[in-house]
């Protein structure tokens, strides 16, 4: 389990870094400036962690169920920056709405960095001991502070192609969501299956589905009418 949480860290990792080649240099200074003052203001708390709580965390059901609610939001808010870059690459003219959306999506620079930089802070105060608290933390966040444009500035070097990098962080983002799978719900699920068919139920799922399509196909010719009378 300890291993999935460590490559899970790494990854996470990754995304975050791979997210900021997609900005601008000041706004990834700016996310780089947030994170070492979250590192510089949380040593407070790190200090109070024992090894032993971590693991109990790790092994707590209620709160790895909540944690994988949290890690499937983030996961999918991703991904659906991903998909909507690659609809704006091969679509002309979009709606506004639909322009809105991404650029929110772009903006958001992920969560999850900030649970695994004060793990790691944690563990730093593991590791230094006889070292004073105050010296790990603010070393750790000047480290935070200069690695973050660094390997932004690495990934979009090594990296070069715009629609490469996406293609990597889409999946990167989908081997996420796997292993979150295996280390929160660590075996267990939060509702106990049934043998039992529910048959309404069934047949209002279908009922969803087919009427989603028919009203996905009757916006979809009236919007080919459309360009064909405009191409006329």
């Amino acid at each position: 389990m300890e291993t999935v949480v460590i490559v899970m860290i790494l990854l996470v990792c990754f995304n975050f870094v791979l997210k900021q080649t997609y900005r601008k240099a000041w706004i990834v200074v700016a996310t780089s400036v947030m994170c070492a003052l979250f590192v510089c203001f949380t040593w407070h708390w790190a200090i109070e962690q024992s090894k032993s709580q971590l693991q109990d965390w790790l092994n707590n059901p209620t709160l790895m169920l909540d944690t994988a609610v949290v890690l499937t939001i983030e996961v999918g808010m991703q991904m659906a920056y991903c998909l909507m870059a690659v609809h704006l690459m091969n679509t002309g003219k979009v709606s506004q709405c639909t322009l809105i959306i991404y650029k929110l999506l772009r903006w958001f620079p992920g969560l999850l960095i900030f649970p695994v930089l004060f793990h790691i802070e944690t563990m730093c105060m593991f590791w230094l001991t006889g070292v004073e608290f105050t010296t790990i933390a603010y070393g750790l966040a000047a480290v935070v502070l200069l690695a973050i444009p660094a390997l932004t500035w690495g990934c979009k070097w090594l990296i070069s192609e715009k629609e490469l990098r996406l293609e990597v962080f889409f999946l990167s983002n989908a081997l996420i969501a796997v292993l979150g799978v295996i280390a929160t719900v660590n075996g267990k699920t939060a509702v106990e299956g049934v043998s039992e068919v529910n048959v309404g139920a069934f047949l209002g799922i279908v009922g969803l589905v087919l009427l989603g399509g028919i009203v996905g196909f009757l916006r979809f010719a009236k919007k080919e009418m459309i360009n064909k009378n405009s191409t006329l």
